[in-house]
C-alpha cells in the first residue's frame, strides 16, 4: 500500500500582506499531478491530510473553491483522508462528513477518532487509518475520560488518551497495518515562526511514545519535515507544510511524503520536494550595496527580507528597494555600530547640557554615536532656538 502525506495547507494565509493564493494553487496542482501520474508507476492508496487545512476558521471564498476544487480532483484517482486542525474550524471543515462516501473521507469529529477508516491497497495490503482532529484540551480532557474525572490538563493527557482507544479497537482487527493521522507538536521537534502556539499552561509538547504500537503516524502543525523520536516499532513523520510561510522557513526543503506500508515490516517514507513557486531570501547590507551587488540578481525575483545597515536611514526605502526587488516584504534599519540610546535621567531637558541632548537625539534617530560636526550643529541650533523663545517672551512682557 502507498499514501501521501501531507499536512498544513493553510489556505487564506497572507505572507506580511500578501495574498498566497495563486502560490497555493501551484503547489496543490503539483500535488494533484503526483497522485494521478506516480513518477515510478506505483499508485498511490490515499492522500492523508493532517490538518490545517485552512488558516483560520472562516476561510476566504476563493480558498473554500481551491479545496473543494483540489480534494474533486484527488478523489477522482484515489482516496482522500482528512483531519482538522488547530486553524481549522472542525465543524465547518466537516460539514458534509455524513455524507461524503468511499473517496472522501472527513473526520473532524473526536467521539469518532477510534472508528477506522478501512482501506485495502492496490497491491491487497490492508490498514486501519484513523484520524485525531486537533483536541482542545479543556474540551477533551471531558470528552475522553468516559464518564470519570476530567484527564489531567494538558496535551500529553487528552493525545495518550485518545491513541489509548485507537489501541483497543485495533486489537479486535487482525490483519491490518495501522495508521494514525494527528495534529500536535512532539517533543524533539523543532518548530517554525509561522505555526500558532498551542501551549496550555505553559506545555505544548507531548512524547513520541504515545503513539507506541502504531505502523505510522502521519503528523500536522510543525511546518519543517521531520522525524521527532516515538516509540519502537513506530514511525512518526511530520510532512511539514507544501509551501513556506515565514522567512524562518526560507531553508526549508519542502515535501510530501510518499509511505509504503507492506504488509509486514516497517514501513519506509520518501520525501519528494514541491517545487516552491517564489523563492525567499534575506538580504543585509548598505542600501546603495545592495542596489548594486550583481550576486543579488538571482533574488530579484524572490520575497525578501532586508536589513539596511546605512548610518541614517535612507529616503524612500521602501521604494528603492522595490525598484529592484519588487517582491520585497519586510524592511529593517541596524545601522553599522549602532548603540542602545542612552536612558535619560529625571534632570529637566531645560536644564540639561545641549551637546548631551544632541547626543542623546541623534543616537535615538540613527542608532549611532553622534559625530562632533552633528554635536555641534545641534548645538547652534538648540542656542538659537532659547535666543528665539527668550526673545519672544521679552516681546510678550512689553
Amino acid at each position: 500500500m502507498r499514501l501521501l502525506h501531507t499536512s498544513d495547507w493553510h489556505l487564506g494565509r497572507t505572507l506580511h500582506g500578501v495574498n498566497l493564493h495563486e502560490a497555493q494553487s501551484a503547489v496543490l496542482e503539483r500535488i494533484c499531478r503526483l497522485v494521478e501520474d506516480p513518477a515510478d508507476g506505483v499508485p498511490i492508496d490515499a492522500v492523508l491530510v493532517a490538518g490545517d487545512v485552512y488558516d483560520r476558521g472562516v476561510p476566504p471564498v476563493e480558498s473554500v473553491q481551491l479545496f473543494e476544487w483540489t480534494l474533486a480532483r484527488l478523489s477522482q484517482v484515489t482516496t482522500v483522508v482528512i483531519t482538522s486542525g488547530n486553524h481549522d474550524s472542525a465543524i465547518r471543515l466537516g460539514y458534509g462528513a455524513g455524507l461524503f462516501r468511499d473517496r472522501i473521507r472527513m473526520i473532524t469529529d473526536p467521539t469518532r477518532l477510534d472508528l477506522p477508516v478501512l482501506l485495502e491497497g492496490s497491491d491487497g495490503v490492508g490498514a486501519a487509518i484513523y484520524g485525531v482532529p486537533y483536541l482542545d484540551v479543556d474540551h477533551a480532557r471531558v470528552l475522553l475520560a468516559g464518564g470519570g474525572e476530567p484527564l489531567a490538563r494538558s496535551h500529553q493527557a487528552v493525545l495518550a488518551a485518545a491513541c489509548d482507544r485507537i489501541r483497543t479497537d485495533l486489537a479486535g482487527r487482525t490483519g491490518l497495518r495501522s495508521i494514525v493521522l494527528a495534529h500536535a507538536f512532539v517533543a524533539g521537534a523543532d518548530p517554525s515562526d509561522s505555526e500558532r502556539s498551542i501551549a496550555v499552561g505553559g506545555v505544548d509538547r507531548v512524547a513520541g511514545t504515545v503513539f507506541a504500537g502504531i505502523d505510522y503516524a502521519a503528523l500536522g502543525h510543525l511546518h519543517g519535515p521531520q522525524a521527532p523520536e516515538c516509540g519502537e516499532g513506530s514511525v512518526v513523520r511530520y510532512s511539514g507544510s507544501p509551501l513556506r510561510y515565514s522567512f524562518s522557513e526560507q531553508d526549508h526543503t519542502k515535501v510530501v511524503l510518499l509511505v509504503d506500508v507492506p504488509a509486514v515490516g516497517p514501513v519506509e517514507v520518501t520525501p519528494v520536494e514541491v517545487e516552491q513557486p517564489r523563492p525567499m531570501a534575506t538580504l543585509r547590507g548598505r542600501l546603495d550595496d545592495l542596489l548594486s551587488d550583481e550576486s543579488l540578481s538571482d533574488h530579484e525575483g524572490s520575497w525578501v527580507r532586508v536589513t539596511v545597515t546605512d548610518r541614517v536611514r535612507p529616503d524612500s526605502l521602501m521604494d528603492r528597494l522595490k525598484s529592484r526587488f519588487p517582491q520585497t516584504l519586510q524592511v529593517f534599519h541596524e545601522p553599522d555600530g549602532a548603540v542602545e540610546r542612552r536612558r535619560g535621567g529625571t534632570t529637566p531637558v531645560s536644564e540639561r547640557d545641549p551637546r548631551e541632548l544632541g547626543a542623546d537625539f541623534i543616537a535615538h534617530v540613527t542608532k549611532t554615536t553622534a559625530s562632533d560636526g552633528e554635536l555641534e550643529v545641534f548645538t547652534a541650533g538648540f542656542e538659537a532656538a532659547v535666543k528665539a523663545q527668550q526673545l519672544a517672551e521679552a516681546q510678550e512682557v512689553a
